[in-house]
């Protein structure tokens, strides 16, 4: 029998790590999970306002330690940093390493032409509509204040904020929760808007699940 392969779970919210381990445990329960976290990522990215060559740089050291474990596959969970995330990817191939929202991207963009990109940190609702292809119409929607009632420990009004946020995208076609941290309340957004919801844990299991099959 082989081994599990060995996945390295890389965050900059420390709120990433459970909705991610949730996703591993129902879909993947044999892969053997390292969890990466460094939450002044995005404290630092917040303060700068774009990405840096020595923000690159950092993403770059956590992807060498990665590797230097073993890892048989790299997982990001952190969505506003992207070009950074690509620079590890260059640096490991052939190992998979997954940008947060890219098996996301790849389900949502089957499902409908108007997607609703609801996100709770500002920094992703910059980087991240431009990794859409350009046959589809991204509208963002920011659900303010719902990150900091989470930083708080205050769950429901962080789901409340969300649920409340995601009424003007009631026109699109299918609604992609840009987090992590926001899966959990896909349920709520669902009921909310009446049309499908995509996550990024669930998606980006499943895509790793595939890529590692097809090399074992």
């Amino acid at each position: 029998m082989t081994t599990p392969p060995r996945i390295a779970l890389i965050h900059a919210l420390k709120h990433s790590i459970a909705p991610i381990e949730a996703a591993f445990a129902k879909a993947w329960p044999a892969a053997r999970l390292m969890n990466l976290l460094d939450d002044s990522l995005s404290a630092d990215l917040a303060r700068d306002g774009a990405l840096t060559d020595a923000m690159t740089e950092r993403f770059l050291a956590l992807g060498n330690y990665a590797a230097g474990t073993g890892a048989d596959g790299i997982l990001f969970t952190c969505s506003a940093f992207g070009p950074c995330i690509e620079a590890v990817a260059r640096a490991h191939a052939p190992v998979p390493v997954l940008k947060p929202n890219e098996a996301m991207i790849e389900r949502a963009v089957t499902m409908g032409k108007r997607i609703g990109l609801l996100s709770t940190f500002p920094p992703t609702l910059a980087s991240m509509p431009p990794e859409f292809p350009t046959t589809v119409e991204v509208v963002p929607k920011l659900a303010e204040g719902a990150l900091a009632a989470l930083d708080r420990g205050d769950r429901a009004t962080h789901d409340r904020l969300i649920a409340e946020a995601s009424r003007d995208l009631r026109d699109c076609d299918v609604i992609a929760l840009a987090q992590f941290s926001i899966a959990a309340a896909a349920p709520l957004v669902a009921k909310v808007t009446g049309h499908p919801v995509v996550t990024t844990p669930d998606s980006a299991v499943d895509k790793l699940m595939k890529l590692l099959n097809a090399k074992t």
